[in-house]
């Protein structure tokens, strides 16, 4: 290693061409925990380059990140700047707006240092200096790079690292035989064949140096084992050159010596075509893509995306770019795998083009698809080119057109991930950011677009961000000088419409859908307009497979070779959605191409799937409600259920906005038993999990579906739940009661008692809170009544918990106490989780009424642990403001603010207000008992705000302790 006192003013030394470490001189660094040494190798790599939190999180555990990804790459960065702080470093990792950048200072990192050395040798004239260099430069390396390092990144990056070092090996061999060095080479060259058998240059210089020590049958033999092996793990053919050198040694040709070296053309080639004068943007992609090239090896980036990305504008736009470093040539060839009226360019034809464009003369290219692949690899050999591939349709239709051993970049384009391409860098390119799409719209655009930048955003979202929509887009507005782009985006939003408005007389989105549709086989065509039925935003396999009426396993099969063509997107794994347009675009080709029976059938599969998983998830989750909700028969399609309570969250999480959206659909095509049996199944859940505006919207649906029906019982059911929403999430009392007392009403007419005991219970529940206790005590009685003859026993314990309540506040605290005993009795033998919690919640209360104060906190702390296991964010609300009432009657004020804070914070989150309100009330309380007189009045004046808006009759008792705070 180098004498640290020669390195920058801190003295450091980072070295990643071996082990990752760093040294310094003026202090003992401190010692970087794996993951931080892993990142820090990262910033290393990129040293001078701003590297985006997100892109941190993908390089280190690539498409699966943990949920805390991004606070360990905050924690991890911090522990680097405390690193660099104690080694007087303070400014060499610095935070941009886009991310975080390292710059060290000239000798301070082991491979700029070798990227260096190896630079300054290409202008040096003497060739033994120009040797000593490169071998000085190969002493930095001390064995595998990055060799105690784990992240995703690791595998591909040290793969490059090793293509610079290897083609530093061979531009030394070259120059040691030319220096007549022969003999001292081939133990040297040896081992580096034989790690890196199929290197085709390195085979050549160990043939070449046997040759010259009289050793020609050893040369012969490790071409036939560079043939071998080449056609086992690669399966192609030597290029030609080593083809002519195999045969001038078989030969023994006396005056064999190095090939000159190819001459420069007399001026650069560049077919690329013209670049675009607006484009904008891509400056993430195109970093990938300019350090996909490592500079000395061969490199082939594959651009992939959906229609209308800009991966041709994206690669055209980075050849340009990258032009000067490519001085023998940049070439282009169109394969036309997506071209309207054109079959795919077949790799035979590419080649000739790609040939005649480095000038090699018709008469020479030969005919068969091998020898010209093996022309091509032989005329690229020791030349610096840049060869885009535009428009591939998969990995075998380019697999010829790649180069061999060469300094050569290869950028590929094509609407698949070509996922079999070995080796290639991919750059998968999502629609533009906001901020870029609105600059490419406004460069095109002009005034008007400046004028009007909430119209710009909305015609920006009508195009879903897809370049070649608001290119369409912008140039329409832009050629029509009479349209603001307000009216653009009132045309936009008629679906009907939309995508025929995205299209000009040459190009347009549907005309590029259409071609991505087309390259579809037969069973993935149809699986894209089923899809293209789905009224969710994303869906997953199961649902899929239900959808589709096939086994589960080719559904998901099926959906990844949609995601593979891009016309899928996939933003978490197991989910899959469509781009906007392109949902368009199925369901218009769906109604285009499926029979209307068909499409009814697949759409009945699909809300039975949805229905039978949301009434099994159910089950688990509130098993006590189980006889109360609609008995939904199995679904004819095979189906995977929930296993356990978790796993039943889990399920209803992912799909609750697809259940609304089939709530929708249903209640407006004519499903509308479907809209109730969802609404009555998912009430528990929507309620108890702080959806409460997705559970008015279900509620609503299914009462107007319920009355379209005539169906009494399913209204009675309806009136029940809305009245529940409104009174636990808005303490709309008075509207509460309107539907309870309409439901008692129905269900009386019909003869259902469970319904009369559910309307009186709930009654009972407002006139509790609007303490008339008397009333609220004789719903209960009557609702236990007559849940116990019915053998409800979910009933019976909410009206038990019910009466214990009204026991409480009589200070009857032993009959409480019993009361919610007996509750959570039964509420255990059921397994219902959520009425344990209501329960616990209760006899805390109670326990706090007596004194029982360690009790209380343990039936509180319970009933949290409970809440935040099974996502219960309202009842973990009423938990810690529970906690916090009895620590403030234990008297830790401090623990009390806490949990009352943690209380508001999660009441806010959901908008429960009787929770806020609480919590407001209790935190006025703890600061007057602390002293803090002016948090009490801030407090209390916001709790008496709610109080008062809610019509509670807690807000004569606040404004009373307002009234009696000290004046400061």
């Amino acid at each position: 290693m180098r004498a640290l006192a020669a390195l920058g003013g801190s003295g450091m030394r980072f070295t990643i061409l071996g082990p990752v470490e760093v040294s310094a001189t003026r202090a003992q660094s401190p010692r970087l925990a794996p993951r931080h040494r892993a990142v820090l190798a990262y910033l290393l790599l990129h040293a001078g380059v701003v590297i985006s939190t997100d892109r941190l999180i993908d390089a280190m555990w690539g498409p699966l990140p943990p949920d805390s990804a991004r606070a360990q790459i905050q924690t991890t960065i911090a522990a680097i700047r405390r690193m660099l702080r104690v080694s007087g470093a303070d400014q060499m990792l610095t935070t941009h707006p886009a991310g975080y950048k390292i710059t060290p200072e000239p000798g301070q990192l082991d491979l700029e240092e070798f990227t260096s050395l190896t630079a300054a040798t290409r202008a040096a004239g003497d060739q033994r200096a120009t040797a000593d260099q490169l071998r000085a430069a190969l002493s930095l390396w001390r064995g595998e790079p990055l060799a105690d390092i784990t992240a995703d990144y690791v595998q591909g990056a040290r793969a490059r690292l090793h293509g610079q070092r290897l083609t530093v090996i061979e531009r030394l061999a070259d120059l040691e035989l030319s220096l007549g060095h022969s003999a001292n080479l081939v133990d040297e060259l040896t081992v580096h064949v034989a790690a890196n058998p199929t290197r085709e240059r390195l085979c050549g210089q160990l043939m070449r140096a046997l040759h010259r020590a009289g050793r020609q049958p050893d040369a012969l033999q490790v071409a036939r084992t560079f043939r071998a092996s080449l056609a086992e793990q690669q399966g192609l053919d030597p290029g030609h050159a080593f083809t002519t050198l195999e045969q001038a040694i078989l030969r023994d040709d006396p005056g064999l010596r190095p090939p000159e070296a190819t001459p420069a053309p007399a001026t650069r080639m560049n077919f690329l075509p013209i670049d675009l004068p607006d484009f904008t943007g891509r400056e993430e992609e195109l970093d990938r893509l300019t350090h996909s090239w490592a500079g000395g090896v061969v490199a082939i980036s594959a651009i992939d995306g959906m229609a209308g990305i800009g991966k041709t504008a994206l690669a055209v736009h980075a050849g340009h770019r990258l032009a000067d470093r490519f001085p023998d040539g940049q070439l282009f060839v169109d394969l036309q795998a997506h071209t309207a009226g054109l079959d795919p360019l077949d790799a035979s034809a590419a080649l000739e083009i790609l040939l005649s464009q480095l000038g090699v003369p018709a008469e020479r290219i030969p005919a068969s698809l091998a020898d010209r692949a093996a022309l091509w690899r032989a005329e690229l050999s020791g030349r610096r080119v840049l060869a885009v591939l535009d428009n591939a349709l998969s990995a075998d239709h380019v697999r010829p057109l790649l180069a061999g051993t060469t300094t050569a970049l290869i950028v590929i384009t094509s609407r698949r991930r070509l996922t079999d391409l070995d080796g290639a860098h991919a750059v998968s390119m999502d629609v533009l950011p906001a901020a870029e799409a609105v600059e490419l719209f406004t460069t095109i655009v002009g005034e008007r677009a400046v004028a009007e930048p909430v119209a710009v955003l909305d015609v920006l979202q009508l195009c879903g961000f897809l370049p070649l929509a608001v290119r369409i887009a912008a140039a329409r507005l832009h050629h029509r000088p009479r349209w603001t782009v307000e009216y653009l985006a009132g045309r936009l939003r008629d679906q009907r419409r939309r995508l025929s408005e995205l299209a000009t007389m040459e190009r347009g989105v549907a005309a590029a859908f259409t071609l991505s549709y087309q390259q579809l086989d037969s069973e993935q065509q149809r699986m894209f307009r089923l899809l293209g039925l789905q009224p969710g935003r994303d869906i997953g396999p199961a649902a899929a497979a239900a959808l589709t009426g096939l086994p589960l396993h080719r559904a998901e099969q099926l959906m990844e070779d949609l995601l593979d063509a891009h016309v899928l997107a996939q933003h978490r794994p197991g989910r899959y959605t469509f781009h906007d347009l392109l949902r368009e675009h199925a369901l218009t080709t769906a109604h285009a191409q499926e029979p209307p029976d068909a499409q009814r059938a697949a759409l009945d599969r699909l809300f039975d799937h949805y229905l039978h998983g949301a009434s099994a998830a159910m089950d688990h989750l509130y098993p006590e409600g189980k006889n109360r909700r609609p008995l939904i028969p199995e679904p004819d399609t095979v189906t995977s259920s929930p296993c356990d309570e978790t796993e039943a969250v889990g399920w209803l999480d992912a799909e609750r906005a697809n259940l609304i959206a089939v709530g929708h659909h249903t209640a407006g095509h004519g499903w509308l038993a479907h809209t109730s049996h969802l609404a009555a199944t998912l009430h528990r859940y929507l309620l108890g999990h702080a959806h409460q505006t997705d559970a008015l919207t279900l509620h609503g649906l299914a009462l107007e579906a319920s009355r379209r029906r005539g169906d009494t019982a399913a209204e009675a059911r309806t009136l029940l739940d809305l009245g529940e929403v409104r009174y636990w999430w808005y303490s709309d009392y008075e509207q509460a009661v309107e539907h309870y007392q309409h439901a008692l009403r129905l269900s009386h007419d019909i003869g259902d008692p469970g319904a009369q005991a559910r309307a009186l219970q709930n009654l009972a529940t407002c006139h509790w809170r609007q303490r008339e206790y008397d009333q609220s005590r004789g719903h209960y009685q009557q609702s236990l009544d007559l849940f116990r003859a019915l053998g409800d026993r979910a009933g019976e314990a909410r009206s038990l918990t019910g009466l214990g309540l009204v026991h409480e506040h009589h200070g009857h605290y032993e009959e409480a106490h019993d009361h919610h005993r007996q509750a959570l009795r039964i509420y255990r033998e059921t397994g219902s989780r959520i009425g344990e919690i209501v329960v616990l919640n209760n006899l805390g209360l109670v326990c706090q009424r007596r004194g029982s104060y360690d009790q209380a906190r343990r039936h509180h702390g319970d009933a949290l642990r409970l809440c935040r296991t099974f996502g219960f964010r309202g009842d973990e609300a009423e938990s810690l403001n529970g906690l916090a009432e009895t620590a403030r009657s234990m008297g830790e004020l401090a623990q009390a603010v806490d949990h009352h804070e943690a209380a508001l914070a999660v009441a806010r989150e959901i908008g429960y207000r009787p929770e806020q309100t609480r919590a407001h009330d209790g935190l006025a309380r703890t600061h007057r008992d602390l002293g803090q007189v002016d948090h009490a009045r801030h407090h209390a004046q916001q709790a008496l705000d709610l109080y008062t808006t809610l019509d509670a009759p807690e807000a004569e008792e606040i404004h009373g302790f307002l009234r009696d705070l000290p004046q400061q």
